[in-house]
């Protein structure tokens, strides 16, 4: 492992890039919002492709912070319906911070949290943080452990939570894909199979709603490979609530590991897979980005510059009964783990 300065905040706080290679990856890892700010991966001709869109210093991270490039996501991910919910009969109002909507943990969610990061054996950081009770609203004193580990030419990452109080979670990570390269153009050629037969439908807001749609004959079926922008500009109501694909697909709902997703790109031929013990995984293909922003090395990233598979609970969880309860009880684990695995074509 390898420390480096990676700058100050305007609040004062120091920012550590920790970095890690076991001869096939390498990832370098910050110690705010436990943020993925590059993955090397094996490419054409023995060179390596960093497959992550992000930023060079801890500047360009403020100014640009509700992209969430690479962060831990919590307490929730996506989005609460009203910025409120309902746990043992008591209201908690949330920060609005997504029209009338919270979004992915509120104002400072753990993206912008400082965590405590100490190698764990050779090729592994172990990520933790105490998030107290009431923070963001939340009941609950919450203790969380992530582990980012490279295995071979996979990088896995292992989420615990323990609260001394019922409280609600939906961990994960939002790192944005081009396995282009980042700063190399937009994802809509990559091509990209998702084993899904469902997903769930959005407002006008971006909210998930209970309302489960069948992929079959809309521009959301992905179970056999397809370019992302094959049908990202149809004339479709889910796409045009999303601005493009922003939506929760539906998994095998079952604990185990499973593959749920591929992707790879007609550029370079690096592949992806995607392994979850999630129920669901959102899609989300950079439609926010509107705006052309400086990232890393200079590059300039725009419209749908990387995709998205933020393995999740569904979104909305605590407003929608028939979807798998988000809620973490007083004094039980939450555990998942999610695998991004990596290959080259030819």
């Amino acid at each position: 492992m390898t420390v480096e300065d990676f700058g100050v905040l305007s609040d004062g706080r120091k920012v550590t890039k920790y970095t890690i290679e076991n001869g096939i990856l390498s990832m370098s890892v910050l110690d705010l919002g436990g943020i993925i700010q590059k993955l090397l991966v094996p490419g054409p001709a023995g060179s390596p492709v960093d497959v992550v869109l992000g930023y060079d210093s801890a500047k360009d991270c403020e100014s640009f912070r509700t992209n969430f490039f690479g962060a831990l996501i919590g307490r929730f991910g996506n989005r609460i319906g009203g910025a409120k919910f309902t746990l043992n009969g008591r209201e908690y109002p949330l920060y609005a911070n997504d029209g009338p909507n919270h979004l992915h943990g509120g104002k400072d969610g753990f993206n912008w949290k400082t965590w405590t990061v100490v190698p764990e054996g050779e090729h592994a950081l172990r990520l933790t943080l105490h998030s107290p009770d009431g923070e963001e609203g939340y009941p609950g004193n919450l203790d969380v452990t992530v582990i980012y580990r490279l295995e071979g030419s996979a990088l896995s990452i292992q989420y615990e939570a323990r609260c001394d109080a019922d409280t609600i979670i939906n961990l994960t990570n939002h790192s944005y894909f081009n396995l282009s390269g980042e700063g190399s153009g937009t994802i809509e050629d990559h091509l990209l199979t998702l084993h899904a037969d469902a997903f769930t439908a959005i407002d006008p807001n971006g909210l998930t709603v209970e309302k489960v749609i069948p992929v079959d004959g809309t521009p959301f079926d992905f179970r056999l490979p397809k370019a992302i922008g094959q049908d990202i500009g149809a004339d479709d109501e889910q796409l045009h609530f999303g601005g493009g694909y922003d939506h929760n697909f539906v998994l095998d709902p079952s604990s185990s590991l499973k593959e749920i997703a591929e992707a790879s790109s007609p550029q370079t031929g690096v592949r992806m897979k995607v392994l979850t013990t999630q129920p669901g995984v959102q899609l989300y293909t950079g439609n926010s980005i509107t705006t052309p922003q400086t990232g890393k090395n200079g590059h300039v990233y725009g419209k749908r510059s990387g995709f998205c598979l933020e393995t999740q609970h569904f979104p909305n969880g605590t407003s929608c009964p028939s979807f798998i309860s988000p809620v973490l009880k007083k004094g039980e684990t939450y555990r998942q783990k999610t695998v991004y695995a990596f290959s080259l074509d030819g």
